[in-house]
């Protein structure tokens, strides 16, 4: 079931990254508002410096779960996210419907994975560790250039596919 104005033409990937490239800014916004709350509720003691920097524990992960929660909610209530709106591109389930709960969570943990390389910082350095991230993302979307439909690693995972409006 295909909504009235969304049509079955495929999203090229150049407008995937145009619109990636909106929600980035977005998302810097988000941290940054969660990371002035988080001060303002620890007076301050949110990141200590002496010797060491330290970081509350539960400040990544808070920070994580609220940009996965912008995507998730962005995907679920029209299947736009900020960056979609002006490319005039939406994320539906293969049937053209929105995406369900799960299908929104796969994707977002799908396309997070990479971030997981930055845990070999300590060992590898961060220089590498980041190279290792770039590369790995680069193939999450370089799929799309090989995949009739345009579809992404994470929208492979999901179920998902990205439709242009018109």
């Amino acid at each position: 079931m295909i909504p009235a104005n969304t049509t079955d033409v495929v999203c090229p990937l150049w407008r995937r990254l145009m619109a990636l490239l909106y929600d980035v800014v977005a998302v810097i916004a988000i941290v940054m508002v969660v990371g002035l709350l988080c001060q303002l509720a620890t007076h301050g003691q949110l990141i200590a410096t002496g010797g060491q920097v330290r970081i509350a524990p539960w400040y990544q992960p808070l920070q994580a779960l609220v940009v996965a929660a912008y995507f998730v909610v962005s995907w679920r209530r029209g299947g736009q996210t900020l960056g979609m709106r002006p490319w005039r591109i939406r994320v539906t389930a293969r049937n053209g419907a929105q995406p369900s709960l799960l299908q929104a969570c796969v994707r977002v943990m799908t396309a997070a994975l990479p971030l997981l390389l930055l845990l070999l910082a300590p060992a590898l350095g961060l220089h590498v560790a980041l190279w290792a991230l770039a590369a790995t993302w680069t193939v999450w979307f370089a799929v799309a250039l090989f995949d009739s439909r345009r579809r992404t690693m994470h929208d492979l995972a999901a179920r998902t596919e990205i439709r242009r409006i018109g």
